[in-house]
């Protein structure tokens, strides 16, 4: 790194700086459905409300207006709302659940808020999601950003944010314009204006230095300003990064990290930014000496560096949409999902050396969910992680009402060669040639499924009650992929 310290000060001439956007879809998912609806984005009352796993509804993105008017946020419960989903009115139970003190005594709402929150609420629009159409609008954004700089230099940070160094771009675009900063501004300008008149869509862009520089600008800045764009350089540090104040505004400090920083007696930016590093790295380790340098506004991360992730496990995980409480339909759940981890495994190349299980229990039932993980000879067959998986259920399970459901390959390596020993027994021959039938049904299994879908080819088991693989199938992250009607 070309970083130098001088009296606890960095000379930043040593540098890189290059120009670097962050930008962000406003409230995405629930633009993208105003937009559908011919409405505006900005003004319209709107969230997206995931039922499929949970029958209280999961609000997966609300507009501006919807947050503004009933203060929430992302990822909350409709049970949480201060309106009643199924029929919009008051949710007088959740206002006298938070204005009950402990002797009893309850505040009661006001007749203006009641009949305000009953009026915005008949005019919200609830809808649940539709997955393959946020990652197309997604696509659409891209396809724009590579208008203005080479994909090499795109980082999808996100499915709504992306980073983008138009370095090289500046000049292409604004030669006119001798300011680097002003060449930005403007790039940016144009960048938002054709995103609009494309899709729309409302971005937020922050520019900087670095990346790092640009993520604060786009969270701490942009957001809050009218024109949904700013900036932050390396002479901007001390007035726009050491100001933060909230910790957990910071990129990569979450409660837990402001603890463990708390402890050190360190409480804002600034003083994080002063801190001893060798005390950071002995204390926090190789992330806490990275925090003192991000303090300090230093990153010298190059998008065109692509990070490739070295996978560890494949895992798969579900809510189930009701309590489970019979264990064979349980265990034709876990069937399922290890059936899919081994699909991904063999599509991969790669074999597990290690197998987790992991049953959440109904909150009804006080249950300690269940948590197991055992090692395996290496291997990608459904067949072997089905018996694995159901050997370790039926060793800890004894009865209880189930809701989540996790299983996991970790310890992942390199599907190997096999070779045959010229002094195997004949026994030993026959098992590799029933091994080598079995993978030859599954890949073939494996083919039809990647050309026709998933569920193309299904054991008849997928008829029986409880069998989510068909459900499951329709399904984008989670969530719905598309194509229902709205909720309201």
């Amino acid at each position: 790194m070309g970083i130098q310290i001088l009296n606890n000060q960095f000379d930043y001439s040593l540098e890189p700086r290059r120009a670097i956007f962050f930008e962000d879809v406003k409230s995405n998912y629930a633009s993208i459905e105003c937009i559908e609806r011919g409405l505006n984005p900005l003004t319209t009352s709107l969230c997206v409300m995931s039922r499929a796993d949970n029958s209280n509804g999961l609000t997966l993105a609300a507009s501006p207006t919807f947050k503004k008017v009933f203060g929430m946020s992302n990822v909350s419960h409709s049970k949480e709302l201060p309106f009643l989903v199924h029929n919009r009115k008051f949710n007088y139970r959740l206002w006298y659940k938070k204005h009950t003190d402990i002797f009893g005594q309850t505040v009661e709402p006001d007749p203006k808020y009641i009949s305000e929150v009953e009026r915005w609420a008949r005019q919200t629009y609830i809808v649940p999601p539709q997955m393959l159409l946020y990652i197309k609008k997604n696509l659409e954004v891209i396809n724009i950003l590579r208008e203005i700089t080479s994909i090499d230099e795109i980082h999808a940070y996100s499915i709504d944010e992306s980073c983008l160094d138009v370095t090289e771009s500046l000049d292409f675009f604004f030669p006119e314009i001798t300011n680097t900063y002003e060449q930005m501004d403007k790039l940016a300008q144009m960048l938002q204006r054709k995103i609009y008149h494309k899709t729309g869509l409302y971005v937020t862009i922050g520019m900087g230095d670095n990346p790092l520089l640009a993520k604060l600008a786009m969270d701490n800045y942009a957001k809050h300003n009218t024109n949904m764009r700013a900036l932050i350089r390396y002479e901007d540090v001390p007035s726009k990064v050491w100001s933060i104040s909230d910790m957990t505004d910071f990129w990569g400090i979450n409660v837990r990290t402001e603890a463990r920083l708390n402890k050190l007696g360190i409480h804002s930016i600034k003083e994080l930014a002063h801190a001893d590093p060798d005390m950071l790295k002995r204390e926090l380790g190789v992330i806490g000496l990275q925090q003192f340098f991000h303090a300090n506004g230093i990153d010298e991360t190059r998008l065109t560096d692509k990070y490739k992730r070295k996978s560890v496990s494949f895992s798969n995980s579900q809510t189930l949409p009701r309590d489970y409480t019979r264990k064979s339909e349980i265990g034709l759940i876990i069937n399922e999902m290890a059936e899919q981890v081994a699909v991904r495994l063999r599509k991969s190349k790669k074999k597990a050396t290690n197998f987790s299980l992991f049953v959440g229990f109904s909150m009804a039932d006080y249950k300690k969910s269940l948590s197991v993980s055992r090692k395996i000879e290496p291997t990608s067959s459904t067949k072997d992680l089905q018996e694995i998986a159901t050997r370790l259920f039926n060793e800890k399970y004894d009865e209880g009402a189930v809701r989540r459901i996790g299983v996991s390959a970790n310890n992942l390596i390199d599907e190997p060669y096999q070779l045959i020993s010229l002094f195997d027994s004949d026994e030993e021959n026959e098992e590799t040639i029933k091994q080598k039938k079995d993978e030859a049904v599954q890949e073939a299994l494996d083919s039809i499924r990647q050309k026709y879908h998933f569920v193309s080819v299904q054991k008849a088991t997928v008829l029986k009650k409880g069998s989510r693989a068909v459900a499951r199938s329709k399904m984008v992250g989670g969530h719905s992929a598309g194509g229902l009607e709205g909720l309201n």
